[in-house]
């Protein structure tokens, strides 16, 4: 007789929804998760924040039709309270949402403006390794001319919370190379246990926001203080940069798109295709056309028409230039 095959493993996808354009990204996540991902059966979780102090406008998503539609695919909207960020800083719900999870189960977090294109459930995560998305560029840090350079400026950090430097460096890359220094795109991100998480990436941000080392002095950290933070938290955490097969997520299952202009110009044609499918049913449809760049790129058919403007195979190095083409011929939205 033979043996059955292992149970997959039980873990819990985050995204944070918001009043505006993530609450229609949110549904365009859950939308493709559904579609590709049939036999993942665990728990899809919406975190919410509500409002407070720290908010100028009620961050909810008030729109009926929006949470209706993310419940009717099985979406779980969660609410959390705003503490320490809020509007000065949005992105901190990414770092705040984490305490309102389930503690204890494993989940993986993703950036709302994100499409799951393949099977989530052949993801290898290693709940007990974390690691985050390497399509990233040299955002974080800038070396300054008379100041500290790239193992100044990161070794401060290390130092700072105790964490050792070198075991963080990736030695086939020279010194003073950017990538040779563990940084992350914060689109994507997991691990064994969100409050484990959560509240050592809340240390460590506040920690670098209120009292960062002096050779920081002249870098910024709005908005890269959760890239700033999230290495630190993943090599404590015993993560690193390769705990994930390559071409996975970032590749054929998950495609962070950014904006749906973006996605139109320079992502797959997997991405294309499952975008335009799970948008077609009527019950979504009704609720999409709501939000005037999914309305006009993908109903009104200007996405492909953005899309003839570029060699997928050839694209422009540089982003910004993407951008300028899209905006000269007048189909950058966000």
């Amino acid at each position: 007789m033979s043996k059955s095959a292992p149970s997959q493993q039980d873990f819990n996808i985050v995204i944070v929804g918001q009043q505006g354009r993530l609450a229609y990204e949110a549904l365009l996540f859950v939308a493709s998760l559904r579609h590709t991902s049939p036999d993942f059966t665990g728990r899809i979780l919406v975190a919410e924040p509500q409002p407070g102090p720290l908010w100028q406008n009620d961050p909810s998503i008030k729109d009926p039709e929006i949470r209706a539609a993310l419940e009717s695919l099985g979406a779980e909207i969660i609410p959390f309270e705003t503490k320490h960020f809020g509007s000065s800083y949005p992105y901190g719900n990414k770092i705040e949402m984490l305490s309102a999870l389930p503690k204890g189960v494993p989940f993986v977090f993703f950036d709302t403006d994100t499409l799951i294109t393949d099977d989530i459930t052949t993801v290898p995560f290693d709940f007990d390794r974390p690691t985050a998305s390497l399509r990233r560029t040299n955002t974080w840090p800038t070396p300054q001319l008379y100041g500290p350079q790239y193992s100044g400026l990161w070794k401060s950090l290390y130092d700072k919370f105790g964490l050792d430097f070198e075991s963080s460096l990736d030695q086939s890359q020279p010194d003073e190379y950017w990538q040779r220094y563990l940084y992350f795109n914060a689109g994507f991100f997991f691990y064994r246990c969100p409050h484990e998480f959560g509240a050592l990436f809340l240390k460590y941000a506040l920690a670098i926001r209120d009292t960062p080392p002096v050779e920081l002095c002249a870098q910024s950290f709005d908005p890269w203080l959760d890239q700033v933070a999230l290495p630190l938290v993943i090599h404590a955490l015993g993560g690193g940069r390769d705990t994930l097969p390559r071409g996975l997520i970032d590749g054929t299952v998950s495609c962070h798109y950014r904006l749906l202009p973006l996605l139109y110009a320079r992502e797959s044609d997997l991405a294309v295709d499952v975008l335009e499918t799970v948008t077609a049913p009527n019950k979504l449809k009704k609720v999409l056309k709501g939000y005037e760049p999914i309305k006009r790129m993908v109903y009104q058919g200007r996405g492909r028409k953005a899309r003839a403007l570029f060699d997928q195979d050839n694209l422009p190095r540089k982003e910004q230039a993407i951008r300028n083409r899209l905006k000269s011929n007048g189909y950058w939205m966000r």
